[in-house]
């Protein structure tokens, strides 16, 4: 054991630990989730501590040597190194004090370490006034949480949405002419494809990442340099634009300085459009979801104009049943998802004057929900959208028995009449071609041209 020192007092830490006591008063004070800080979260830090350590040396404030071992313990860490050293229970005080004495503390043990000194030793490398230089929580917590967000968005939601895309283009493309008979308010409606219904929802990605890529912008604004109330106290000329100018190289992500500093530590607005988007996004995945449970349902009581591929049982005492599983899981996580988005919405309104202190739960609740939907629309394209295969001949014979064929005879015969021949074809059960042909109302060959079910599913007239 060795022993540190705050301004609390003195406490006792394992020799293997890197971290300090700040970070174990942490860990005692706050045992509430077991969950520690996203992975990308604590490399998003690290590239932020570095690009610090690297603006206060070009600033002339930090030594070459000390800012050079910094560098290299972030780099360490950006690499995936001494992750298990981020203790920090997510649920937390206020502002993320915690997590960035978390992060400080580890850089300067571990840089201790390095230069031959034993850990603890903070008078040759301090986490306060080395790897903190020019910073406060207050500045450094949201930008981490923006450039965590940024790049979680780029690497993980983005190609997540792309391979969700392209799966529906492929089977609207597959589907292309199998017609089936559309369906609005639960009922029949006028004959599409099942392409058509497919190509809709690769649509929405692409309008949804065009969504997304709005609020991408709106959080890109980064407020470092403000330190501890927005003011900029204790940080030297040229640093604030020295920190973005060394990000923007790091990460190739299209960051730039605030506006204005005070509103960029009051505001959780960016954060708030972020996941209003993905909550969006989140709403029509349980429509599709919902539109597809209920294209498969049956087999022999429902629709069954799909059939999704099987993935396991779906019952523990019907022998044979096979359940949608994978689009009941799908709705799941987006339902969580809309949930992560009203604690953000909450929080984004609960800072009082220059802080917003509720940023751990607002970063937590971001990082949780593009990890688990990513992951999810990767599993719903691959598991269940790329195995689907339909029933043709069963969705013909819907669209062919519907009574919403009558829609096309409006044109010709009126809408009043194309509404009698309607209803008598659902109470009769007599095909609309017979009732027009035994009224005269039309004759074979112009029936054969009105109610070609390929053209007025493409709106061919």
């Amino acid at each position: 054991m060795r022993q540190e020192k705050d301004s609390l007092g003195v406490l006792e830490l394992p020799d293997e630990a890197y971290y300090g006591i700040q970070t174990l008063r942490a860990v005692q004070n706050y045992p509430i989730s077991g969950l520690r800080p996203h992975p990308t979260f604590v490399r998003a830090y690290a590239l932020l501590k570095k690009a610090c350590a690297r603006a206060n040396e070009r600033a002339g404030a930090l030594k070459p040597e000390l800012s050079k071992m910094i560098q290299e313990v972030c780099d360490e860490i950006i690499e995936g190194g001494l992750r298990d050293q981020f203790v920090v229970d997510v649920f937390q005080a206020g502002a993320g004090t915690s997590t960035n004495m978390n992060v400080n503390e580890v850089i300067a043990n571990r840089a201790l370490e390095k230069s031959g000194e034993k850990r603890g030793n903070f008078e040759k490398i301090s986490p306060n006034d080395d790897v903190n230089m020019s910073q406060s929580t207050n500045d450094t917590y949201p930008t981490a949480m923006r450039l965590s967000a940024l790049l979680m968005v780029r690497e993980r939601l983005f190609p997540a949405m792309e391979t969700l895309r392209e799966s529906f283009i492929t089977k609207a493309e597959e589907f292309s002419d199998a017609v089936k008979s559309g369906r609005t308010h639960l009922q029949d409606a006028v004959p599409i494809t099942l392409g058509q219904e497919f190509g809709a929802w690769a649509s929405m990605m692409v309008r949804h990442e065009k969504r997304l890529k709005g609020a991408e912008h709106d959080i890109s604004f980064l407020g470092i340099g403000g330190s501890a109330a927005g003011s900029g106290l204790n940080t030297p000329a040229g640093y604030r634009e020295f920190v973005v100018e060394e990000l923007k190289a790091m990460t190739s992500l299209d960051v730039k300085p605030s506006v204005d500093l005070f509103e960029a530590m009051e505001s959780l607005a960016p954060f708030v459009h972020l996941m209003s988007g993905i909550k969006n996004l989140a709403l029509d995945i349980i429509k599709i979801s919902g539109d597809l449970r209920l294209l498969c349902s049956g087999p022999m009581t429902g629709l069954a104009e799909i059939t999704l591929p099987a993935v396991q049982p779906g019952s523990s005492i019907m022998p044979g049943k096979v359940n949608p599983s994978i689009l009941e899981m799908v709705s799941q996580v987006a339902m969580q998802v809309v949930g992560s988005e009203t604690v953000v919405s909450y929080a984004s309104q609960g800072g009082q004057l220059e802080l917003n202190v509720m940023m751990p739960v607002v970063q937590f609740n971001i990082a949780f929900a593009i990890e688990i939907f990513s992951n999810t629309l990767e599993v719903m394209a691959r598991t269940c959208i790329d195995g689907i295969v339909c029933d043709r001949e069963r969705m013909r014979h819907y669209a062919e028995s519907s009574g919403s064929l009558v829609t096309a005879l409006a044109p010709e015969i009126g809408y009043l009449k194309a509404a009698e021949i309607g209803k008598e074809s659902l109470k009769t059960r007599r095909s609309i071609r017979a009732l027009v042909l035994e009224r005269g109302l039309m004759n074979e060959a112009q029936l054969a041209e009105v109610l070609d079910i390929e053209k007025m599913a493409k709106g061919i007239v």
